[in-house]
């Protein structure tokens, strides 16, 4: 077909591209001259004789091309070529980039048990087909009709995408458009897949080849107070499941053999007014398909073996002691500079903590080199006996102790001794913890 025709016998360029074929002189031209054509045809003129040619591609490269018009059923005015061969001189050369993405799709079909081909004609009525650029056959009769259009097709694209694909659904194909252009994935005239702008030796060989465009996850969820997303009808909060398409990268290779095995579809998503295609998993495809039948849809449920995000092991950042031996509640450097302040009183009287409790007698840091001995002659700078401060309770420090109600300890009869005492040691051990946890370093603390 072309848009430029030359008329032999009335010596025109006809522009089927404007309404009034180029020539505003000349009312209704184009049905004049569109009858005298039909009325040849119905008559038996050979096209060689009805005296149009190929005015745009053919006569620059010195053919002579005959023609004859057509007209669509849409209104859509067609110039056709008698010879094939001459067609086939408008069609632009397949670029090094489409071969490549040819022969991926093929092999990637191949590596999931498929079979395919390209440039595939699918007849159409009697005179007419459809010509696919890969054709690839899935499971269950499945036919997936690949077409490639790249960056250097046209600048607006293919005007017939929509009919194309039209056609191919009728006749059992699936159609799978991918582009490498971020302007033709955004048309919703059919599912359109992209990847990025790469060159012919990049697609041809084995490795990832990624579509950032066409497939999307469907997150399905209920219009409450925690939603995260906004209601789509408008309102505040209506209560009722919607669902929103996220999009998913996916591997090439991987949606060439999941939409042959029927694991991943095409599917139209109606956003307000306007109808947005894309590929989606089989599984969302009948959950959405539910949901647009007014079944209440809700999220997927994790199964039942599925492991917990949180390890049940115990955390590393503290240390664990052997089941059944005791965990000192501080550790007591012998360096005055080390020790926790809380306990720094009586860690330089050992009488006071022994005072306290045997059992918690001071502790060198293992980390820390112990105290050397006095030398000879030299006396020891430990405070006398006699300067040291006791505390108002022989059972309890007083940098630590705690405060009771007296209510509790005075005037209740009969209160234990021996579990006021208990909870002394309580509060104390607690006291301890806290001073241990402040000594600390940040890194240890915040983990």
């Amino acid at each position: 077909m072309a848009n430029i025709v030359w008329h032999t016998t009335y010596r025109l360029l006809l522009d089927l591209k404007q309404e009034d074929l180029g020539h505003e002189n000349f009312d209704d031209l184009w049905n004049f001259l569109y009858k005298a054509d039909r009325m040849a045809a119905q008559r038996n003129v050979p096209v060689s004789e009805r005296g149009l040619q190929c005015g745009g591609v053919c006569k620059d490269a010195g053919v002579v091309a005959w023609m004859y018009l057509r007209q669509q059923a849409n209104g859509r005015r067609e110039a056709v070529h008698e010879r094939k061969e001459d067609e086939e001189r408008h069609k632009a050369p397949m670029s090094d980039e489409h071969k490549a993405y040819q022969e991926r799709i093929l092999r990637a079909a191949a590596e999931g048990g498929f079979h395919g081909d390209c440039e595939v004609r699918t007849p159409v009525g009697r005179s007419s087909f459809i010509q696919t650029d890969t054709l690839i056959e899935g499971e269950g009769g499945r036919r997936i009709g690949w077409e490639v259009q790249l960056s250097s097709a046209g600048v607006d694209g293919p005007s017939s995408v929509k009919s194309r694909a039209a056609k191919a659904a009728k006749r059992g194909i699936t159609p799978a458009w991918h582009t490498d252009r971020a302007d033709y994935a955004r048309r919703s005239d059919t599912q359109w897949t992209r990847s990025n702008n790469l060159p012919a030796h990049v697609i041809a060989k084995i490795g990832d080849l990624r579509v950032v465009s066409g497939y999307r996850a469907l997150d399905f969820w209920v219009c409450d107070l925690r939603a995260v997303y906004p209601c789509p009808d408008g309102v505040r909060r209506c209560g009722k499941p919607h669902v929103t398409p996220k999009p998913r990268d996916v591997l090439f290779d991987d949606l060439v053999r999941r939409t042959a095995a029927g694991t991943i579809v095409p599917v139209e998503y109606l956003r307000g007014t306007k109808v947005d295609r894309f590929w989606v998993t089989d599984a969302d495809r009948d959950r959405l398909a539910d949901l647009q039948a007014g079944v209440i849809v809700l999220p997927p449920t994790l199964p039942a073996d599925s492991s917990s995000k949180t390890s049940p092991n115990l955390p590393t950042c503290r240390p664990t002691s052997v089941l059944g031996e005791p965990v000192p509640s501080a550790v007591v450097a012998s360096d005055a500079t080390a020790v926790i302040p809380q306990q720094r009183a009586f860690a330089r009287s050992p009488s006071r903590v022994d005072a306290f409790d045997p059992e918690l007698q001071p502790v060198s840091h293992p980390f820390s080199a112990p105290s050397p001995p006095p030398a000879p002659g030299e006396t020891s700078h430990a405070e006398p006996e006699s300067e040291q401060v006791t505390p108002p309770s022989a059972d309890f420090p007083t940098e630590i102790e705690q405060v009771y109600d007296p209510r509790v300890t005075a005037t209740a009869p009969g209160f234990p001794d021996d579990l006021l005492q208990l909870q002394e040691r309580l509060h104390r051990a607690h006291a301890e913890h806290r001073a241990y946890l402040a000594e600390l370093p940040w890194s240890v603390r915040v983990r």
